[in-house]
């Protein structure tokens, strides 16, 4: 009896061992025109019925992706001629919040069309302390800014809108588990 609960206790110490270590959270192209940037304050939206089929609920628990990482993947597919730069909040959008409701990290600055990558720790980007993790994210909201303009930075306040849109882009966020490392060779679900 005793060696068939050490087998067992060995068998589900191999089977947890196999469990995911990242999943995409969405895998989304947009294409963003001018007419739609002053009504929707320079934002897209992600809603939980596109996120990726492995999001939990709980962030923190059984696998702990809330002090992971998350590997940030833009393709930019169509820009308007010129090098501004040009970057991307990215906010977590929670079913529960605290303080403002909601945490924002930044997308890597670009001024032409190509894939632009970053890792960026949960635990580091702004406000990340105002989601409760263990009730899960509701949406995500894509906000499109001019890179290093402070708090005017939002694209639909720029004196002239022909240098962001239109703009086609595509948005993949992929969710590291904590202790994790992201690996592309085991993102697999995504849109081709």
């Amino acid at each position: 009896m005793k060696l068939l609960i050490v087998a067992l206790f060995f068998i589900s110490s191999l089977l947890g061992s196999v469990r995911a270590e990242q999943f995409v959270l969405f895998d989304e192209v947009f294409t963003f025109e001018e007419k739609d940037a002053v009504p929707t304050k320079s934002h897209l939206y992600v809603k939980a019925e596109q996120f990726g089929k492995n999001t939990p609920k709980d962030w923190t628990s059984s696998i702990d992706y809330r002090n992971g990482t998350v590997h940030i993947r833009i393709e930019v597919l169509e820009k308007p001629a010129g090098d501004l730069p040009t970057m991307w909040s990215i906010c977590y959008l929670p079913n529960k919040g605290i303080k403002n409701n909601y945490g924002c990290l930044s997308s890597p600055t670009y001024n032409k069309a190509g894939i632009f990558e970053k890792d960026e720790k949960m635990t580091e980007f702004w406000e990340n302390d105002s989601i409760v993790w263990t009730e899960g994210i509701k949406q995500m909201a894509l906000v499109i800014k001019l890179a290093n303009a402070g708090g005017k930075a939002h694209a639909h306040r720029q004196p002239d809108l022909k240098k962001f849109f239109p703009t086609k882009i595509r948005f993949t966020l992929v969710q590291v588990s904590k202790g994790s490392t992201y690996d592309a060779s085991k993102v697999t679900e995504l849109k081709k």
